[in-house]
């Protein structure tokens, strides 16, 4: 049975660090996109006198956000402090 627990716990280890992995490759390639369309639609906003251009950085940046700090943050350590399962698990642990 310990045996097993210390199994789970290291296939849990390296799922978060693969989607860690996979959330930081992601940022570079949406990264690039975000900043490209920020000056594009910066500069459409500009030269059109419109300020509703830039509205699609707004969503943008939510997504942005949530991916940087799930790459480079704390999320994740912060929803295994809000989950049930967790807390409970490790309750039973003790």
């Amino acid at each position: 049975l310990e045996r097993q627990l210390i199994l789970q716990n290291l296939i849990r280890e390296r799922q978060t660090a693969m989607q860690i992995a996979w959330t930081r490759e992601f940022l570079k390639y949406f990264g690039t996109f975000f900043g490209l369309a920020a000056v594009v639609l910066t500069t459409g906003a500009i030269k059109r006198k419109n300020p509703a251009v830039l509205l699609p950085i707004l969503p943008l940046s939510f997504v942005f956000s949530y991916h940087y700090d799930m790459g480079y943050g704390t999320l994740l350590q912060r929803i295994k402090g809000k989950s049930v399962l967790f807390s409970h698990r490790t309750k039973l642990q003790i």
